[in-house]
């Protein structure tokens, strides 16, 4: 039974012809914004010399980053909620699943990144512009790139060597690793393993370098004497906190897990809050929680005008 796939079926969620112009309406208003949000976020700090700073350098990237990262899954999500024809051809699923991982890792370590930045600012202030120099904070980005290109690359050659047969619906809105192991007819306990193993490397080493580093900051922190220097050394990591909450909490509870959790309907709508939900906040939450950026913003809208 054992033939060569050419395309997938992707079932994403099933609605009634009353909710899919409102699913739709809502997606599409929600990739707008993010694109527009991460794309705002980046001019002002290019534009902005008070933000010319590691912290604003590691958001940047972060913000472009984010960019691609909704770009991989939202619009054909946004297409499929209308049309009739959910296909996605084999080269395809395989493209958007290498794009997909290879983001969703290097913004692993980059959120990882960007919190040994705060614990340096924070801990050891007169080191920092020594320690946090831009060729550093260069060579830092481009290793989260090369860790999400690596890691997505491994993964990928086990799954592209996979054989599929009669079964080519994925239960899914996009092409995942789960949900493909799940349709697999040949052996993927090897893949599954491979999978398993560097997902929990890819989010517990930087997981653990983020609380390690917040625990440095809150016993420095709690040895300022003033109450006022105590709270603004905290609102300086509290967007920080705030987005590695957000996105750890909701990757770790769908890829530290084996594939049988893709069988539950749960699984895909904790998905739509890390594509979809999360993107959109981020920005959110560094304009309104940071005061310099709102600073900045404001400074350069007046400016302008």
């Amino acid at each position: 039974n054992e033939t060569k796939v050419m395309y997938f079926i992707l079932l994403g969620f099933p609605t009634t012809g009353e909710l899919q112009l409102l699913l739709f309406s809502a997606l599409l208003l929600a990739y707008l914004l993010t694109v527009l949000e991460n794309f705002l976020i980046i001019f002002i700090i290019r534009n902005n010399r008070s933000l010319q700073k590691p912290m604003y350098f590691f958001l940047g990237n972060l913000s472009f980053l984010e960019i691609w990262y909704v770009s991989v899954i939202e619009p054909k999500m946004i297409i499929d909620v209308l049309s009739h024809d959910k296909r996605i051809s084999f080269q395809g699923c395989m493209a958007q699943l290498h794009f997909f991982v290879t983001f969703v890792c290097t913004e692993y370590v980059l959120l990882a990144v960007m919190a040994y930045d705060r614990f340096a600012a924070v801990c050891k202030p007169l080191r920092y512009p020594l320690v946090m120099s831009h060729k550093f904070c260069a060579q830092l980005v481009a290793g989260c790139w090369l860790c999400g290109l690596t890691t997505s690359s491994i993964k990928l050659s086990f799954i592209a060597r996979l054989s599929f047969c009669d079964v080519d619906k994925i239960n899914h809105y996009f092409c995942d690793i789960s949900p493909l192991l799940n349709i697999s007819c040949s052996d993927s306990s090897l893949a599954e393993l491979v999978d398993f193993t560097l997902a929990l490397l890819v989010i517990m080493v930087p997981l653990c370098t983020v609380v390690a580093s917040y625990i440095c900051i809150l016993f420095t922190v709690l040895k300022i004497p003033s109450s006022q220097g105590r709270q603004k050394a905290f609102s300086t990591c509290s967007s920080h906190l705030t987005v590695v909450i957000l996105f750890y909490s909701t990757t770790l509870f769908t890829y530290a897990h084996p594939k049988l959790m893709y069988t539950y309907r749960a699984n895909k709508l904790v998905s739509v809050l890390y594509t979809v939900v999360v993107p959109l906040l981020n920005p959110l939450i560094y304009c309104l929680r940071n005061k310099e950026v709102r600073v900045a913003m404001r400074k350069t809208f007046t400016c302008r005008r």
